[in-house]
Formats: structure tokens, sequence, C-alpha cells
């Protein structure tokens, strides 16, 4: 999955580890990646973790993707600064499951994310199948229209 995935491969991050409900993923904040507070867009740093929780809840199988995520921003990350995001599985049931991510500068955490995640039936690793949401058949969406 994350070698298909071109926006993070795109920001420079890179997959360190990853097993069956864990991944560590790293990332250099660049000077694009920075505000006008000159420290990192908490939208990069959100897109580390989101990818690290990506991997981990995707190392079982089926195609899994985010049903909701959360973020706490606890520090600043700086131009420069090395960041590193390690997904932990916390439990799953069903077709879905909960992770933690946390991301550190050096030993600092400087966010904590809680992804949620749900299995897509029927679709085995690799898969390219359309995930997109569908509307129930007689209902109307902007994209039917």
């Amino acid at each position: 999955m994350f070698s298909a995935d071109e926006a993070s491969r795109g920001l420079g991050i890179e997959l360190l580890e990853h097993s069956a409900g864990t991944a560590v993923l790293r990332m250099t904040v660049t000077p694009a990646m920075v505000n006008g507070h000159k420290i990192a867009h908490g939208g990069y740093v959100f897109l580390l973790a989101d990818t690290a929780f990506a991997c981990a809840c995707n190392s079982h199988g089926p195609v899994t993707v985010a049903a909701g995520a959360d973020i706490t921003f606890v520090g600043p990350a700086y131009e420069g600064d090395v960041l590193v995001a390690t997904a932990e599985e916390r439990t799953r049931f069903g077709r879905s499951g909960i992770y933690d991510v946390s991301v550190r500068r050096g030993e600092e955490v400087i966010a904590e994310f809680r992804g949620r995640s749900r299995s897509i039936p029927g679709t085995p690793p690799g898969s390219t199948r359309d995930t997109t949401a569908h509307s129930a058949p007689g209902t109307t969406t902007k994209e039917s229209r």
C-alpha cells in the first residue's frame, strides 16, 4: 500500500518498520511545510500520523480505510526537524479497528493521533477497487446528479 502512496512518498515520508498492526514512519520538516508562525503546519503532522495509521491498519489483509481520526498537538515542530510516527493497534472488532499514533521529535512527543478504521469487504490487499462511498438505492447525491 505505501509503495503506491504518491502523496506521502512525494513529501519524503519513509516507512522504517512495519508488522501486524504496527508501523513506524519518518518525515523531515521542509521549508514548504512551515506556516506563518515558523512552525510545521499541523496538516503535515496529521498527514504523517495518518500515513502511519494507514500502514498499520492495512497490515492485516483487506483494504482498510479511515472511518475517522483526531489529533492533539502537544508541541511544535520546526523546519529541519525529523519527525517519527509510531502507530500501534489498540483493538480490532469485526471490520473496525482503533489505532494510536505518537509523533515524536527525538524523545519529545509533539502530537498524539487516534484513528478509527473500517475494512472494505471483498477487497484483497493491493486492490485497486474503487472504495469511494456510494449512496443507497433511490437517493440522490451531488455526484449522481
